[in-house]
């Protein structure tokens, strides 16, 4: 059960990459008050819960309705999981994150209100996006009719969601602290990490196809 947690921890924090949202968070509430970091953070990290969970739950019944299995799913979902994989070892996720950020409209120190960031882009897609539903159903997946393992993943997800709501508040500190070079390259090892966990659920899926249990 131990190794269940673990797992489940380990992929729903690469995939979701708190070490490489935090440079982006920072530097889009940079020069804002600490209240507005704070209810941007707790905001976003309760709409994404929200969203994970209801994809953990409602998932599989989803595809059922599609007539999609989960051996197909899982062979798919890792595919993609290690499209991600790939972006995040040649820092190509990130370029894009910054882009993204870049061309959001930001807050004016003129106006009376800052620009609310905490759905788009921090909640979806940065921790709510494709990569992160599509691991939760996975792994919600591989535990069947098991709820002793499903409570055990989103206990994973929820320790996930708390670790990436204490780095996005202390996001600003910890860039000033490490820099953005030492940043993504942990995003880098975590890459590696998730290309691993994606072939993985891809040979689980084809063998299952194939050869069946």
């Amino acid at each position: 059960m131990l190794e269940l947690f673990i797992t489940s921890f380990v992929t729903l924090f690469v995939v979701i990459d708190p070490p490489g949202i935090a440079p982006i968070f920072a530097v889009m509430t940079s020069g804002h008050e600490a209240a507005y970091k704070r209810k941007m953070v707790f905001r976003a990290t309760l709409i994404a819960t929200i969203i994970l969970v209801f994809f953990a739950f409602v998932g599989k019944g989803f595809l059922s309705v599609l007539g999609i299995s989960m051996a197909a799913f899982r062979t798919a979902g890792g595919f993609m999981l290690f499209l991600i994989a790939m972006e995040m070892v040649f820092e190509k996720r990130t370029e894009r994150r910054e882009k993204k950020a870049e061309h959001d409209e930001f807050y004016d120190p003129l106006h009376e209100e800052p620009e609310d960031i905490s759905v788009f882009p921090i909640a979806i897609p940065f921790m709510s996006g494709p990569g992160a539903i599509a691991t939760i159903m996975l792994l919600m997946g591989q535990a069947g009719e098991d709820w002793s393992a499903k409570g055990l993943i989103l206990a994973a997800l929820l320790t996930v969601i708390a670790s990436t709501t204490l780095i996005l508040l202390l996001a600003t500190k910890i860039m000033e602290l490490v820099g953005h070079t030492a940043a993504n390259a942990f995003t880098r090892i975590l890459g590696v990490i998730l290309a691993a966990l994606a072939t993985q659920y891809m040979f689980d899926g084809i063998r299952i196809t194939f050869l069946g249990g």
